[in-house]
């Protein structure tokens, strides 16, 4: 009787074991966390506007909290961008949950996927894929899911898991430079729903296990590789860096190129 050889690709084992030991720590970091929550934080009020209301009208901790309205270039979504100077009631992970949600279905998204998806058919990436309308079709599909992915594991899986708050907190003030500095990191530090500061789990680590799954799941055979994935992973952080820096120095573009307040 011939045997029949299964091929094994380590590196696909390797990546889908740090998403499942990563998803487990995560789960069991919240299970900790929470019935610790449960005994030891009081409750706080806060008022309509989600700020802590010690002597004011206050509401309950689970009404909508803030977050923002605002748009890049009076078009991009920039919802889960707020001043770090406002005291804001933390996101439950439905919150969380539906303000990535927001920002990912927003109308003006889909015409970006499209330049996106472009972008890369003018690269002939993936090459499998070849040209014209129907390698244009696969492409849009790739960057949509690939966005989607990235955005719902980095902006809420993991920080509704490990408790950290996804929303960016300008510094609005201060020199130039270091609000610079502040917005760049950013990728690397964040705040827990309590308003401690953290390192950027859901960001570092979101990103990674989202292009290992994207480029293990649906992507073609030529991206199934560590390079591909790196490279995936790599190019996310610095255009997530690059968008920091946009949210911090928005305003100040809008009221001295455009005269616009807020």
């Amino acid at each position: 009787m011939a045997q029949t050889s299964v091929r094994v690709r380590p590196r696909a084992i390797v990546f889908l074991g740090l998403v499942v030991v990563t998803l487990l720590l995560a789960a069991s970091n919240v299970i900790a966390q929470e019935q610790l929550s449960a005994a030891t934080v009081p409750k706080v009020q806060f008022n309509e506007l989600g700020r802590e209301a010690p002597n004011g009208p206050a509401i309950e901790p689970n009404s909508p909290p803030a977050s923002s309205n605002d748009r890049l270039l009076f078009a991009l979504p920039n919802f889960m961008t707020v001043d770090s100077t406002r005291k804001l009631q933390p996101l439950t992970a439905p919150q969380k949950f539906k303000l990535v949600a927001r920002s990912t279905f927003d109308p003006v998204d889909f015409p970006l996927y499209g330049l996106r998806a472009g972008l890369i058919q003018a690269q002939d990436r993936p090459s499998s894929y070849g040209q014209g309308l129907s390698g244009y079709g696969k492409r849009y599909a790739l960057t949509f899911a690939d966005c989607t992915v990235e955005n719902f594991m980095a902006g809420a899986v993991l920080p509704s898991l490990l408790h950290q708050d996804p929303r960016y907190y300008r510094m609005a003030h201060g020199l130039k430079r270091l609000r610079f500095r502040y917005a760049m990191s950013r990728i690397f530090i964040t705040r827990t729903d309590s308003g401690a500061e953290q390192f950027n789990y859901s960001e570092i680590v979101g990103s990674a296990v989202a292009a290992s799954i994207s480029a293990y799941s649906y992507h073609p055979q030529e991206d199934h590789s560590f390079g591909g994935v790196a490279s995936t992973w790599g190019s996310q952080l610095a255009f997530h860096s690059f968008t920091l820096v946009m949210r911090e120095f928005w305003p100040d573009i809008r009221r001295t190129v455009f005269h616009a307040q807020q």
